[in-house]
């Protein structure tokens, strides 16, 4: 079993490779005991031996034992008002505080449906769940902890829900999805993915020292400034080597995840909801579930723990009707177009691309109401018959009648002033009273918190996908949030804005979901800006960053890379020089960037010239061949980008492919060596320009790179294995 009780009140969790134990402590306090390897049985509270610690308070039941104290002691979900300073999982708005002791539990089956919140799926047998039920008698609140093991991906998914059995109401302030305590012994290096717009998820590691470090969202969304999920990791953890635990939020809003180094050397991590103007009033018998967070361990390195989460992100995340469907080739309007286009440019851009052998053409902004700029016409999704010179629908059978596909670019979640929306019902947007509004991209932000514009959202693009065959839909999100009011919600609620408009957001997508399963939806805010496994629930990939300049993407698929698997990351072919930076660089390079992912192009077909053309119609028909490795092979990191030079592999059991780029070739200097891993030593691999080779030999000894030319060189190698064929031997 993947859950059992053994010892004194202790619940051991083992997945294929870890063990997590909790036990309820002789004063019901729910204690952590281990999370790591598997311990053969072993109950690992003889590692709680603590000191009597100065200033580290008792709760009133120690009694005169002042070596009890939850200031130091190793706790499973820790509140405030105990005699803990340490950061919390849980508060009240009450000078009370709120103490949660132990009260029972519950062992179950499969996984209870966590309705309204994305979260890991159970479509396919294999988890098990733990509930520990915890209460406050002072204040009569409760609150459940799940603890859903899913034994096959070495994950345990962790989530809270509060319950008030009290006769009043109760302000719930913070209400985390998991707390983690960590005693290793040694220092503890954190992971965390920072960065801007253009320039997100750039891998950030550092020591911690004594106290906390916060990765955190305030702007309603995961952000292109952090992104919610981090890793805890051995200063000596290698890509290989060493231990590594890494915490995903399935959550898409505003979000804090801290990392606190205590007085005694331990580690505490708690991630949930940001709580910065955050409260959540609990009327009586009202309850509140938190998103899920997602912790994985690996004692092998970071590749394994990154394996394991883009396994489980493909087999219980993504919407399992593509999980094996072919993605498209597509090419997007927007940097070929902008807002200035009619029927005849749409047309030529489909004439051209079907000659090219691509499978889609997304219309971008700009097909609907007065929609010329990003100044007027946002939330008037009529469609603009003049500009298109007719109805969307025949516009989408001309571009089919060339050969493609069509998508469309919508942006549901925001509003122009200057709109027929906003005039009709300017209370639907959120904006503090007395004050005008805060704009972003001149755009305000829907009140998603109102069912009644949600409705309205869900009639016109249900009736735009009713209506016109369109095989794939790009949900742009094109600002932060700001504003934290909104007019349907009594002054009581309005702290609850943020994550009731998340709640909003997640309704509407999975109706239009639900309603058109055959539509493919890309994620996307401003590129990278909600890049999160909440989104993934609904969206099976998400535009990865606006910047599609290729040395600039080595370094953000790099840090998306050690959570999100390739599948899931939006990376296309643009301009040469790129719209974003001015580089120049060759269609191969960008290719090379662009093709671990879903692939396509940002680009204007009639500055090509034919060499050019034949160049993409050969990359496309290799990213085909090549696809089904890079959804569903292994991916390995076989570089940092600081060294000189990205390079990755991804390898299934009969092909290898490696790829990346060089950024500044070196003259008079031997060609670069690389070692692979994760092959079978036993095998025989083929590269045709270069030999045969066995796995052991490429994993030790390991592949010379090409030669390369110029700076952003690419490199593409690409391996198959061969049945019964000795590998060449050296002369």
């Amino acid at each position: 079993m993947a859950i059992e009780v053994i010892g004194d009140r202790v619940f051991q969790l083992e997945t294929a490779n870890t063990c997590y134990q909790i036990q309820a402590d002789r004063h019901n306090i729910v204690s952590h005991l281990w999370y790591g390897p598997k311990t053969g049985g072993q109950v690992m509270d003889y590692l709680q031996d603590y000191p009597d610690v100065g200033f580290a308070g008792s709760i009133a039941d120690a009694g005169n034992d002042r070596t009890y104290s939850l200031d130091t002691r190793l706790q499973e979900y820790p509140c405030t008002g105990t005699g803990d300073y340490r950061i919390s999982a849980a508060a009240l708005d009450d000078s009370r505080g709120l103490d949660l002791r132990y009260e029972g539990y519950e062992i179950l089956e499969g996984r209870p449906a966590l309705e309204g919140l994305p979260h890991i799926r159970a479509d396919h047998p294999g988890l098990q769940t733990l509930v520990l039920h915890l209460a406050d008698r002072v204040t009569q609140v409760t609150c459940d902890l799940f603890y859903v093991v899913d034994e096959e991906h070495d994950a345990i998914i962790r989530s809270a829900r509060f319950e008030n059995q009290s006769d009043t109401p109760v302000r719930l302030d913070r209400a985390a999805s998991l707390a983690l305590d960590v005693h290793h012994g040694e220092p503890v290096d954190l992971i965390t993915f920072t960065g801007r717009h253009n320039k997100e998820r750039q891998h950030t590691r550092r020591r911690l020292e004594q106290g906390v470090v916060s990765a955190a969202s305030t702007r309603g969304t995961s952000s292109h400034q952090q992104n919610p999920a981090l890793i805890l990791t051995g200063p000596d953890t290698t890509e290989t080597s060493g231990w590594a635990l890494g915490a995903m939020l399935v959550y898409s809003g505003s979000f804090q995840a801290q990392a606190e180094l205590d007085q005694l050397g331990q580690v505490r991590l708690v991630m949930g909801i940001n709580p910065e103007g955050f409260s959540w009033k609990l009327a009586p018998q009202e309850s509140f579930q938190t998103p899920e967070a997602v912790l994985i361990r690996s004692d092998a390195g970071l590749e394994t723990l990154s394996l394991r989460f883009h396994q489980l992100i493909r087999d219980r995340l993504i919407p399992p009707r593509f999980r094996n469907r072919p993605r498209p080739v597509l090419i997007n309007t927007w940097e070929a177009a902008y807002f200035n286009f009619d029927r005849k440019t749409i047309l030529d851009i489909a004439s051209q691309a079907a000659d090219m052998d691509i499978d889609l053409l997304v219309l971008d902004d700009g097909w609907f109401g007065s929609r010329n700029s990003d100044n007027a016409g946002l939330g008037d999704w009529e469609v603009n018959e003049e500009k298109l010179e007719g109805s969307l629908q025949s516009l989408i059978e001309k571009v089919n009648a060339a050969g493609l596909d069509f998508g469309i670019w919508i942006e549901p979640e925001m509003v122009n002033e200057d709109s027929d929306l906003y005039r009709a019902h300017p209370d639907w947007v959120l904006k503090a009273p007395g004050r005008g509004p805060v704009r972003g991209r001149n755009q305000l932000v829907l009140d998603m918190t109102n069912p009644q514009v949600v409705d309205h959202l869900f009639q016109v693009f249900s009736g735009l996908l009713a209506d016109n065959h369109i095989t794939y839909v790009k949900w742009d999100m094109n600002r932060s949030l700001a504003d934290r009011h909104s007019d349907h919600l009594p002054e009581d609620r309005q702290p609850e804005v943020h994550h009731r408009y998340m709640l909003g957001v997640y309704g509407l997508l999975n109706r239009l979901t639900d309603a058109f399963p055959d539509v493919l939806f890309e994620g996307c805010s401003g590129g990278g800006g909600r890049f999160d496994a909440g989104m993934m629930y609904y969206t099976p990939q998400i535009w990865c960053s606006d910047d599609t300049d290729p040395h600039e993407r080595t370094f953000i698929q790099y840090g998306t890379s050690f959570f999100y698997p390739p599948d899931t990351m939006g990376s296309h072919v643009s301009a040469s020089p790129n719209h974003q930076t001015g580089r120049r660089t060759t269609l191969e390079t960008r290719a090379a960037a662009a093709m671990p992912g879903t692939f396509g192009y940002e680009l204007d077909p009639g500055t090509l010239d034919n060499l050019e053309r034949e160049e993409i119609r050969s990359l496309n028909r290799l990213y085909r061949e090549l696809q089904p490795l890079i959804f569903h092979g292994r991916y390995y990191r076989l570089t940092r980008p600081e060294q000189g030079l990205a390079l990755w592999e991804i390898a299934d059991e009969d092909r290898i492919l490696v790829q990346g780029l060089v950024y500044d070739t070196e003259p008079n200097a031997l060609r670069r060596r690389i070692r692979l891993r994760g092959l079978d030593p036993e095998a025989v691999y083929e590269d045709r320009d270069q030999g045969r080779y066995t796995g052991q030999s490429l994993m030790t000894g390991g592949l010379l790179l090409p030669a390369t030319s110029g700076s952003d060189a690419p490199v593409m190698v690409v391996l198959h294995r061969v049945k019964d064929a000795p590998a060449d031997q050296p002369d």
